[in-house]
């Protein structure tokens, strides 16, 4: 995992990493009651901004929170952060808390300042052998709440299951809620059969992703068939394709589920055909608005 970057911003400032505080008595620190977001920066540019904004704004909407800024002010705040940092590729982490009371409360308050804080890690690309020979992943029964569409700190299963992967010798685990795929611990999950990309519908147990959404987009200009449905294990276990929609990484293709193979056991012509039209957008919009 990359060094955080040394500026942060926290609460209308920046400040060095290493000296950001809060109280303890915040509400994120006590009950996860907090949102948050990461941004891709490439070559200084916050990707999919616009996008990450109005999920952002859904999460605050569904705690019961008022956006603190305007997409117009969290560009300047995280431009001002980036170029602090050095410009280049970055990944962003943006959170927004309830902010902090005088003791410990179950039900939500009013009238709290909120706790917004924002720090960057650089950006590597893909490593060249995760898109010669792809990932392995393994799947887990669903064991988080019923509302996977906010975008919550509240990630202790998450992270379980990530470890459980890890343990495993691969790096994301695939949810199945009753013979059903939803998505990865951390990514949203794409499964190619006959060459038609398939993707779960957006419920309350599935992150609306950006990336996702912006990859069934291009496949769709590119050619690409796809289709949003219900995908049964069956569909799983035999695919030709699998691919995982990082925020940070892309488009990554999983080779290997559960120890098995997944189609041939390499990286398949949609995710390679894909993988090339996610690049070409990113070269398409560098020059462009963050807020386009």
């Amino acid at each position: 995992m990359p060094t955080p970057l040394p500026v942060a911003w926290l609460n209308g400032n920046y400040l060095p990493l290493a000296e950001a505080r809060i109280s303890p008595l915040d509400r994120g620190f006590l009950f996860a009651d907090s949102v948050y977001e990461v941004v891709p920066v490439y070559g200084a540019r916050p990707f999919l901004l616009r996008e990450h904004c109005a999920r952002l704004e859904r999460s605050l909407a569904a705690i019961r929170m008022s956006p603190p800024y305007t997409p117009e002010q969290w560009l300047d705040i995280l431009q001002g952060l980036i170029d602090r940092n050095g410009g280049g590729d970055q990944s962003v982490y943006l959170q927004v808390s309830r902010g902090a009371e005088e003791g410990r409360n179950h039900a939500l308050p009013g009238g709290l300042t909120p706790t917004v804080f924002a720090f960057s890690t650089p950006l590597p690309p893909p490593a060249p052998d995760v898109l010669s020979a792809g990932v392995a992943a393994v799947t887990l029964p669903e064991n988080r709440w019923r509302r996977c569409d906010i975008k919550s700190t509240m990630l202790l299963a998450n992270a379980l299951a990530r470890t459980t992967a890890v343990d495993a010798g691969a790096v994301e685990a695939v949810y199945l809620t009753n013979g059903e795929l939803t998505e990865g611990a951390s990514s949203a999950v794409l499964v190619v059969l006959d060459g038609v990309i398939h993707a779960p519908p957006e419920t309350p147990a599935i992150l609306p992703s950006t990336t996702r959404a912006l990859c069934m987009e291009l496949a769709a200009r590119g050619g690409l068939p796809v289709q949003i449905c219900r995908v049964p294990e069956g569909w799983v276990r035999t695919a030709g394709e699998m691919i995982l929609c990082y925020a940070t990484r892309g488009a990554i293709p999983v080779t290997t589920l559960d120890g098995k193979p997944v189609g041939a056991g390499r990286p398949g012509p949609v995710w390679t055909k894909l993988y090339g039209l996610f690049e070409d957008y990113k070269r398409d919009v560098a020059g462009l608005p963050a807020l386009q």
